[in-house]
């Protein structure tokens, strides 16, 4: 094997196995979304060599599959998923290729980039990835490719960016800009759509100032474009988005409003083949509180509960119950307990 001016200096077999359970009942009283249950587990195992080489550099190549059943359901309801990606790491940089677990991303997306049922149904990037990590910070990008021309299929694709600079004081600021594509299939469906978007941000994390575990307070500007160029319709999009996380233990409370112009005018004709992000942002108005505590968690086990009060314009008020567990093998065989845990990580 070839690895540039470098050398292989070690080897290794490398596996993992990755186990979600999610239970997701939704009464909604909204025009957004319809009220359901998503009930069902995800099971994900890999298998793959590991290299390093005198330069410092990391490899790993991984391959498996992922594999969903919803509970209720038999065989003919199962989605099964391929898992094949290709790692390279060095001084804080990482670049994954291939069919990569969104999981491998240092920072989940929002929800207004990607929904908690989209996350669970499909949960791999495919093409790449690319993340920088620093004391100072993060940077990421990629591109997923979504959607291959065919009879029955439509191109689609988009590519994220995203990044965040972190004060030690605790001020941070950063964003996410989106360039999101649908094109033709080769058959009969003709036109192209654009979904742009741009959220700079700005926040604070004063936990170390407190007894609390995690104390962040955030706001930005949600800015998109949406474009159906065969109907000759675009639409500028524009709002105000803020955040406040409070934990401590095993309990936590989320809050996340955003308040202004419907972010997806295009969600109503092509639904989630073109917008990955939450149908909630099409409400002028749109509040979510959560309340959730920890049954388990470990670096390789967690089970939290939780509970969310939904509010969109017209005064519409919906609630969501959760329960998700999640094993990891990694996390058993690799990390400490004294390693940060990401709260609610599932995604």
């Amino acid at each position: 094997m070839f690895l540039g001016a470098g050398t292989v200096c070690a080897q290794k077999f490398l596996y993992d196995v990755d186990f979600i359970l999610n239970f997701d009942n939704r009464e909604i009283h909204n025009n957004y979304e319809p009220s359901g249950t998503i009930f069902g587990f995800r099971l994900t195992p890999t298998i793959g060599v590991g290299l390093s080489d005198s330069l410092g550099g990391s490899h790993r190549l991984m391959a498996g599959a992922s594999y969903l059943q919803p509970c209720g359901a038999d065989w003919r309801h199962v989605k099964v998923t391929p898992t094949v990606f290709y790692h390279y790491g060095m001084r804080g940089f990482e670049m994954h290729v291939g069919f990569v677990p969104y999981n491998e991303l240092g920072q989940a997306l929002p929800d207004y980039l990607r929904s908690d049922s989209l996350a669970f149904y499909y949960p791999n990037i495919q093409g790449a990835l690319f993340q920088y990590k620093s004391k100072h910070g993060y940077a990421m990008a990629l591109c997923d490719w979504r959607g291959m021309m065919s009879h029955e299929t439509r191109e689609a694709f988009r590519i994220v960016g995203g990044g965040r600079y972190e004060h030690k004081c605790g001020f941070y600021a950063g964003g996410y800009a989106q360039m999101n594509h649908l094109s033709h299939n080769a058959d009969s469906i003709h036109g192209v759509c654009d979904d742009l978007l741009f959220n700079p941000l700005v926040g604070v994390n004063l936990a170390k100032y407190t007894p609390l575990d995690s104390l962040t307070l955030q706001a930005g500007y949600l800015c998109g474009f949406q474009r159906d160029r065969r109907a000759h319709r675009e639409q500028w999009c524009h709002g105000f988005h803020a955040a406040l996380a409070i934990g401590w233990r095993f309990i936590g409370f989320r809050n996340e409003l955003y308040a202004g112009q419907n972010q997806m005018p295009l969600y109503g004709k092509y639904g989630v083949v073109l917008n990955q992000g939450d149908p909630r942002y099409q409400a002028e108005l749109y509040n979510r509180t959560d309340l959730y505590f920890y049954i388990v968690r470990r670096s390789f086990v967690t089970c939290w509960a939780g509970w969310s009060l939904l509010v969109t314009d017209k005064g519409t008020v919906s609630n969501q119950q959760q329960v998700v567990c999640r094993f990891n093998l990694d996390g058993l065989l690799h990390h400490p307990e004294k390693k940060k845990i990401r709260t609610l990580s599932w995604r």
